[in-house]
């Protein structure tokens, strides 16, 4: 199976939160995983940053954060050169879809938790 490092944007520790959910499971995937939310904390050892943090090799970006929320990262997301950004449920954004496109950047809309659970992350 081919790792993909992922950036979990609008992560947390609390774990009720889908991204929480998100982050164990791609790690329990055996998927490399950086994060950033709305306070730095620790995650199981991962480090989640607070703001846009300068991460190398991110393939995926997998979003967490309503698109009113997305609006800051935009230029920052593009930065990262990931191959996808994923939209999950709440988070579908056709302005930010159409800056992707512009740079050549995959879109999916879908569930990461879904994705990784039917083998198609």
């Amino acid at each position: 199976m081919e790792t993909k490092k992922t950036l979990v944007v609008g992560a947390s520790t609390e774990p009720g939160r889908y991204a929480y959910k998100a982050v164990k499971m791609l790690q329990r995937f055996g998927h490399p995983v950086v994060a950033m939310g709305k306070k730095e904390d620790n995650l199981d050892g991962i480090k989640i940053e607070k703001g846009a943090a300068s991460f190398d090799g991110v393939n995926t970006v997998t979003l967490y954060l309503n698109p009113m929320n997305q609006k800051q990262y935009y230029d920052y997301i593009v930065s990262l050169k990931p191959k996808r950004v994923i939209f999950n449920p709440g988070t579908e954004n056709p302005e930010l879809y159409a800056i992707l496109k512009e740079n050549n950047i995959d879109i999916e809309v879908g569930c990461t938790l879904v994705m990784l659970s039917i083998n198609q992350y």
